[in-house]
C-alpha cells in the first residue's frame, strides 16, 4: 500500500496492519525534516508530486520487492506539501518471516522510491531563498506544475 497524504504522518493504525502471524520481523524507515543540507541552514520542505504515477510505480517496487525478498506486508505513507523541521516526510513499514529479507525489503523500498516516484522536494532557507532539491532538469517541473 502507498499512500500520499497533505497532513502529518499518524503510522499508529498502519502499524496494527502490518501484524502478521506468520511475520516474525518488522522493520520500518522514518525519514524527517532537517534543519540543514550542504551546508545552507533550512526552516522548511514543500513536496509536490504526481499521484497517479507515484501508485503506479509504488506498486511496481512493491511487486518487486515481494519476489526479492520473502515479505508478507508492505506499506509506504509519503507527505506532500509544506512540512517543517523534525516532520516525518516518510514512512515504511515491511513484516517478513525473518529479520533479514524485512531490512533488505525496506531498504529496497526505500531506496526505489527516492529514485522512481515522481516526487518533488523544495527545500526553503533561512535567508527567505528556496531550490528544488535534486531536479535535473527544469521542464520536468514545468510540465508538472501545468498538468
Amino acid at each position: 500500500m502507498f499512500k500520499l497524504s497533505s497532513e502529518p504522518l499518524n503510522i499508529t493504525p498502519y502499524l496494527v496492519q502490518m501484524r502478521d502471524p506468520s511475520a516474525g520481523a518488522f522493520t520500518s524507515f522514518e525519514g524527517w525534516v532537517r534543519n540543514h543540507h550542504q551546508g545552507q541552514k533550512v526552516v522548511a520542505l514543500e513536496y509536490e508530486a504526481l499521484p497517479a504515477l507515484c501508485e503506479s510505480e509504488a506498486h511496481k517496487i512493491f511487486n518487486e520487492a515481494k519476489e526479492q525478498f520473502e515479505v508478507t506486508k508492505m506499506i509506504c505513507l509519503h507527505r506532500v506539501g509544506h512540512l517543517l523541521i523534525g516532520d516525518m516526510s516518510i514512512w515504511v513499514g515491511v513484516s517478513a518471516p525473518h529479520r533479514d529479507a524485512a531490512f533488505k525489503a525496506c531498504r529496497y523500498i526505500v531506496d526505489e522510491l527516492k529514485k522512481r516516484l515522481p516526487i518533488w522536494k523544495k527545500e526553503i532557507l533561512t535567508s527567505g531563498q528556496s531550490h528544488w532539491v535534486n531536479c535535473q532538469d527544469a521542464s520536468v517541473m514545468n510540465l508538472k506544475v501545468h498538468s
